[in-house]
């Protein structure tokens, strides 16, 4: 199964689930938001497996120094989406895509049959 982890390097929580990928000796590829940017095919299909309301994070930094006037026109995926690829940033991290299955966030309890079924 082919692992890619998407986020920010200095991201905090995925620093934390990089180092437990890594501590496990599980092989993934890390795609950088801020060098590589948001690949919109990418961000299209975890709209749909997801949803917006999962994927946007409404309590980071990013998203609280967004004017007003962007933070009230986010009401669908498509809003959503064009805040997204304008701010990678209020992307909750880390994305991580289990061959086929997408999981936002990182959770030792919700990662560990994923890594179980995959060495």
């Amino acid at each position: 199964m082919s692992i890619v982890v998407y986020g920010i390097p200095n991201c905090d929580t995925v620093k934390k689930a990089r180092a437990w990928l890594t501590a496990r000796g599980v092989r993934y590829d890390f795609h950088d938001f801020k060098k590589q940017g948001v690949p919109g095919q990418r961000l299209d299909a975890w709209l749909r497996e997801v949803g917006w309301e999962q994927l946007l994070n409404r309590q980071g930094t990013t998203w609280r120094k967004l004017d007003e006037a962007t933070k009230a026109s986010v009401h669908d995926g498509a809003s959503a989406r064009a805040v997204m690829v304008a701010q990678p940033s209020v992307i909750k991290r880390p994305v991580v895509e289990w061959g086929k299955q997408v999981m936002v966030g990182f959770s030792v309890a919700d990662w560990t049959p994923r890594v179980q079924s995959a060495t």
